[in-house]
């Protein structure tokens, strides 16, 4: 019969012109809920609750997707939430961002938004290689499994995504775009290769990533010591963008203080990178090295370049090893044989090996220029290096360039511009940025990961993939042993390749990318997720683009956002995209912790089937021993997970949501404990939300007509009291919805209106239209929130006979209703509020106080102590909390007698 009513239209658009055959097919049959029977259930107990959701679920997805075709005759907005690494199973942390991102999209769908909400998989990563390893599974396989798995799961909660526009980082029809914008930035100069260090388990012979070396050092898996190794890497070089990555976080709206962690991220962008050729005896050693000054309008004075004792040159497999090993006695700044060729400015400079262990920041190059800091002038005199003065002071106290080649005679912030300027143009560094701020290492020597699409060729060098030989697919892979070299580096088949050049031999590069890189351009791809000849169009990515608002954990706050922004910034420059910045406003959620029981001990965490819970405080259930108790982020390893699954069938679909959004504002973390009052308070307000239904379909089933003519003066004061809390309700959860995100606010303003409406006399329930009107806005403003419980109550609001309010379209269901609006004549009442003062609960008269100020207890306070009234009845009396009605305009003082 389910099928039967599905196939007869589950979306219910326009469900009352199919309610008569409804119920003909559900006549004599045992009675539910109200959408299947036309009969009103007056208890919303948990079979009721659960048969709501389960009616309901299929009919707003579909509304969801029918609703979500391309109208670009609607504002749109891009609601974005960081897609998982398919694990194989959601934990309570997916639950609550997508909780978040769910109500923010039914919201402005219900607000006449065109909604983009889609979901994806950021499918490559280490743990399909470690599942590889340990269970013999092939990742691919395993991939798609968990994918399948969780997107049941997301399905199961009833979350809404824009599922037609799904991505996996790890198919071939997407990462072919990363390997495309990978060749764009090698193309640009951006992407290159150097020796950097790495994690070497000398036992199994195989890189580690940071994650497989726990905290003594030691490999995950053969317990060996972890060597530092250099292997040439890949790099990108985001400090190129540093600056403008900077300077454009000025225009961005309020980030829940993750700007200030970019901007710390970056640090201050003052100086620059010269690029030098490196010589011996006269002959060019093949050597390229980038070195940092705090001055480069003063660079024609340099004198030095100095490395660090602990440079790859000297420990990695340079040319240059042996001959700076020579020069190299620790302690001492030593001049060695090695000379350094500006690329600017044509100048021959020796390299010196300094005396100090750290550079400031992550620098471990600078050039060494006496005439703008004592230190180099100290090194240089010490080796005997002659100085040259390249900055001349004027009688007014001007600074400005002598022995500078054509930027002779420029005053030094000019001389800035210009030489950093044609340094840039000549491609030999000249953007500016921080010390602290490092490239990008993009290449891992993993399996599962985007192939890099470069070749190397005896002949003709490094070469990128040509984009018509796109993508560089990834070979099925044999046994994984976790020893050895990457499956790739030994897949002769797959790397040995002809050069497109000189069609000679060639071999493909065998490392893969960082993950960190398909998620640095996803939200493009959504945009045109089905393209085949390009990344994304740039029609389709400019009408979407930016991310209207982008829902993400506080992990994520620095390394991929920084990551992303400089994508968005680089398609710019390569006209691929409008806009330079890719997410608007930013909302980072907190995380949802469980309680861990560990032994003081050995630090072990425990069960909770381990624990003795019978006494004041939990203890160890054999030993008896006191436990360390804290919260802290869901693991299995720490036993303090909740299985999400396990929670919805015990509360439901809309319990989780408002408990979830609920708890605690976005941003901060939830403690998860049902024996707090968040779980038992929403449930208590699901239940007056359909006991007041239930008393207004009494009310209007009663027999007589409603008439608000029959409302006494009192009666009418109520009513006005409602439709002022109702307006006011509206313009905060509106708010909280747009401009704060404080959606736990906004629940809490919703259960403020259900109580005012409970409290409401039966016959201001049968005649006003205020309360009728009332009751159909908190339907809608709970629907994005709670979108199942909302459903049903307004499908019985919307058959009640003789409605008074004509501006709602009854035949729709809740989340097709329009937003509703605060009423014009609210926004035009008086500037002053007459606040009626009690003091211990006795009135003693009123206080004029500012229209804007009325509801904020803090102001109100303070103007009723500074008023007459105040002087006359608080002065010198020791008040010990004053409480100001949520829902009148009245401030009680609790004072001592």
């Amino acid at each position: 019969m389910q099928q039967a009513l599905q196939r007869l239209g589950p979306c219910s658009l326009c469900w009352g012109k199919q309610w008569g055959v409804s119920g003909a097919i559900l006549r004599g049959q045992r009675r539910t809920i109200y959408s299947e029977t036309g009969v009103w259930e007056r208890d919303y107990k948990a079979e009721t609750r659960s048969k709501v959701e389960t009616w309901w679920r299929p009919r707003i997805k579909e509304q969801w997707c029918k609703a979500s075709e391309t109208d670009k005759s609607r504002p749109k907005f891009y609601m974005l939430s960081m897609f998982p690494y398919p694990s194989g199973k959601l934990h309570m942390g997916h639950v609550r961002v997508y909780t978040i991102s769910d109500t923010i999209a039914h919201f402005q769908r219900m607000r006449g938004n065109q909604v983009l909400n889609p979901m994806g998989w950021d499918a490559f990563g280490l743990p399909a290689e470690n599942a590889a390893i340990e269970r013999g599974l092939d990742p691919e396989e395993w991939t798609k499994s968990n994918i399948a798995h969780m997107r049941e799961q997301l399905n199961s909660l009833g979350l809404c995504f824009n599922w037609d526009r799904e991505i996996t980082t790890c198919q071939p029809d997407y990462y072919k775009w990363t390997q495309y914008l990978f060749v764009k930035l090698f193309e640009a100069g951006l992407a290159y290769q150097k020796e950097a260090l790495v994690n070497w388990d000398p036992v199994d012979q195989t890189v580690l990533a940071d994650e497989q070396v726990d905290e003594n050092g030691c490999s995950w898996r053969s317990g060996a010591k972890v060597e530092q190794k250099y292997l040439k890497q890949w790099f990108i070089k985001t400090t190129h963008y540093a600056k403008p990555l900077l300077d454009a976080l000025a225009d961005l709206p309020e980030w829940y203080g993750v700007k200030g962690m970019q901007a710390n991220w970056i640090g201050e962008c003052t100086g620059c990178f010269f690029d030098f050729h490196l010589k011996v005896n006269g002959k060019v050693a093949g050597e390229k090295l980038s070195a940092y000054t705090f001055t480069p309008e003063a660079v024609y004075g340099a004198t030095h370049l100095s490395i660090l004792p602990s440079h790859r040159l000297l420990h990695g497999n340079s040319p240059l090893k042996e001959t700076l090993q020579k020069d190299f006695i620790a302690g001492k700044d030593c001049l060695t044989s090695v000379i350094a060729v500006n690329l600017l400015t044509g100048l021959e400079i020796p390299v010196t090996i300094s005396a100090k262990l750290k550079f400031e920041g992550h620098l471990d190059t600078t050039i060494g220029i006496p005439d703008t800091s004592p230190d180099d002038s100290a090194v240089a005199r010490s080796l005997g290096l002659a100085c040259l003065q390249v900055l001349e002071t004027l009688p007014d106290g001007t600074e400005k360039l002598v022995h500078s080649g054509e930027f002779t005679g420029l005053d030094r912030r000019a001389a800035f511009n210009a030489i950093t300027q044609k340094a840039r143009e000549k491609s030999v560094g000249g953007y500016l940025t921080s010390s602290k701020l490092r490239d990008w290492l993009v290449s891992r020597q993993r399996y599962w990961g985007t192939p890099i699409p470069i070749m190397h060729c005896q002949s003709c060098g490094t070469l990128p993939v040509p984009t018509e030989d796109l993508p560089v697919l990834l070979p099925k892979a044999g046994s994984f042993t976790g020893k050895g070299a990457s499956p790739l580096a030994v897949a002769s088949h797959w790397f040995t390749c002809t050069c497109p050049q000189c069609r000679g031999p060639a071999r493909r590069e065998t490392d893969t990318m960082d993950t960190f890189v398909d998620s640095a351009w996803y939200y493009f791809r959504y945009t045109d997720p089905h393209n085949a000849q390009r990344p994304f169009d740039r029609v389709l990515a400019d009408h979407w683009m930016p991310v209207d608002l982008y829902i993400g954990g506080k992990e994520h706050a620095v390394m991929h956002l920084y990551y992303a922004r400089f994508f968005s910034h680089f398609c710019k420059d390569q006209n691929l995209v409008k806009h330079r910045e890719p997410f608007h406003k930013l909302l980072v959620q907190g995380l949802i912790k469980g309680q861990t029981f560990r032994l003081a001990e050995s630090g072990q965490f425990l069960k909770r089937e381990e624990i003795d819970f019978s006494g004041t405080e939990p203890v160890h259930a054999d030993s008896k021993k006191a436990l360390q108790v804290t919260w802290e982020k869901m693991s299995k390893s720490k036993h303090n997970g909740i299985d999400p699954e396990e929670v919805v069938k015990q509360y439901g679909i809309d319990t989780v949501r408002l408990y979830i959004l609920y708890a605690a504002p976005p941003e901060q973390d939830i403690l998860w404990d049902v024996k707090t009052d968040a779980i038992p308070g929403v449930l208590r307000w699901q239940s007056r939300l359909w006991t007041l239904m239930t008393k207004f379909i009494d009310a209007r089933n009663s027999g007589i007509l409603p008439s608000p003519d029959l409302l006494s003066k009192k009666e009418k004061t109520e009513a006005k009291k409602i439709w002022d809390n109702k307006n006011y309700a509206l313009s905060q959860v509106t708010s909280h919805f747009t401009e704060d995100f404080l959606l736990n606010a906004a629940i809490s303003r919703l259960m403020g209106l259900t109580n005012t409406l409970s409290q409401a006399s039966q016959r201001v329930v049968l005649h006003s239209p205020e309360f009728e009107e009332a009751l159909a806005t908190l339907c809608v403003m709970a629907a994005p929130m709670a979108p199942h419980l909302a459903s049903e109550l307004w499908r019985g609001l919307s058959q009640v006979q003789n409605k008074q309010a004509s501006c709602w379209q009854w035949d729709c269901d809740v989340l097709l209703q329009p937003w509703p609006s605060v009423d014009p004549e609210y926004l035009q009442q008086p500037d002053t509020v007459e606040v009626t003062v009690r003091i211990n609960n006795k009135a003693c008269g009123s206080v004029s106080v500012p229209q804007q100020v009325a509801r904020n207890a803090e102001e109100v306070r303070e103007l009723v102590l500074r008023s007459e009234l105040g002087t006359t009845h608080l002065h010198n009396r020791t008040i010990k909390k004053a409480i100001l009605s949520p829902r009148t305009a009245l401030i009680n003082f609790l004072v001592e007698e």
